[in-house]
């Protein structure tokens, strides 16, 4: 699902992508393609990358590195148009200054090409919660090993540290500094579990520890989505205050298989719980492949499920990503239970659960 960056030059993607929004990156994506059109800075910055593949949002990086130089102190001229930062100036004034920002740091905004976007969406983690309960209450198991593909930071790994609550219902902490009200809509069966062990698998793990890993996830959420920032920032305080779980460097099909290797068990029986959200549009073919081959291999021979917010690809360009869950209990079934139980906005909210009826 890269409808949003498809096109047949990147100044159709750019334009694409913009659409008629009036907001600054609507500006800013506009004005980008009308530069790459006239060998302006931006074509400059982007040569090479015409032929990139569709849902690399090579829009999305540059705009993301120009953020970072406005977050660093080297773009001040830029801060009066980000609202995150108390920007107030009109957005449809301010392609020409950015151009000239654009045009003053033109190697360091071609470098900027090279990192996809990261946003470690905490808002995802009511998706994740919502997986959780379903596989939970099927299961019967209340202790949890998460693993998580494409974790960047791993800050939704941290999905038991957050607040969450509804018409009714309340789950998890009630004085963290991210709390999601009205996440889940609908009839929401909350359970109780543990998580005793959590790890997460990325190809460009961000320390959320570090000053760097900060600015560049602050960088890749739109400077005007207010709540998203005030959201990202808690969920940081949050990882400050612990110990973060471990992310590693590696593809996730591999790194799957390793860890499902390790799953030996114990007296005291444990689900492995594996959760991606909109990660499986950056893998290559074979390496969906080789995810969804190690799944069921590993889940004909023990207890395990599978938690996935993504984008359907046969569904229509405004579809929304779906929530699914999958368990294996080979010593009772010898097929998975599959299910369809939300639908949910791209950055987690609200998750919409599907009627049981």
């Amino acid at each position: 699902m890269a409808l949003f960056d498809s096109g047949a030059t990147l100044a159709d993607r750019f334009r694409n992508h913009a659409g008629n929004n009036t907001h600054l990156y609507g500006y800013a994506m506009r004005g980008m393609a009308d530069d790459w059109e006239g060998g302006g800075p931006v074509r400059q910055i982007c040569a090479g990358y015409e032929e990139v593949p569709d849902g690399s949002a090579l829009q999305l990086r540059l705009l993301a590195g120009v953020f970072r130089l406005v977050l660093t102190g080297q773009a001040p001229e830029l801060e009066r148009f980000y609202p995150c930062l108390g920007g107030t100036s009109p957005a449809a004034e301010a392609w020409p200054v950015l151009r000239q920002v654009i045009a003053d740091h033109v190697d360091q905004l071609r470098t900027a090409l090279e990192t996809a976007p990261q946003t470690n969406e905490v808002g995802r983690s009511a998706a994740l919660l919502a997986g959780l309960f379903d596989v939970v209450a099927a299961s019967g198991c209340r202790r949890i090993r998460l693993l998580e593909l494409g974790a960047s930071a791993g800050l939704n790994l941290l999905v038991d540290a957050y607040g969450y609550s509804g018409a009714g219902w309340r789950w998890g902490s009630g004085t963290s500094p991210v709390q999601l009200p009205g996440c889940i809509e609908g009839q929401v069966h909350p359970q109780n579990f543990t998580i005793t062990e959590r790890r997460g698998c990325d190809l460009h793990p961000v320390d959320p520890a570090r000053e760097e890993g900060r600015v560049l996830l602050t960088s890749f959420v739109w400077p005007f989505d207010l709540a998203r920032h005030r959201r990202l920032a808690a969920a940081l305080e949050v990882a400050a205050a612990g110990e973060n779980p471990v992310v590693d460097e590696a593809p996730a099909g591999r790194w799957l298989g390793e860890q499902l290797e390790a799953d030996r068990g114990g007296a005291e029986e444990t689900l492995t719980v594996v959760w991606q959200s909109i990660t499986q549009l950056y893998w290559p073919a074979e390496e969906v492949s080789r995810v969804r081959a190690t799944l069921a291999d590993h889940g004909a021979r023990r207890p395990l499920a599978h938690v996935a917010m993504e984008y359907d690809p046969l569904a229509p360009r405004h579809a929304k990503p779906r929530l699914s869950t999958e368990l294996w209990q080979p010593q009772l079934l010898d097929h998975p239970r599959q299910r369809l139980i939300a639908t949910a906005h791209d950055h987690g909210l609200p998750v919409r659960l599907v009627s049981e009826g």
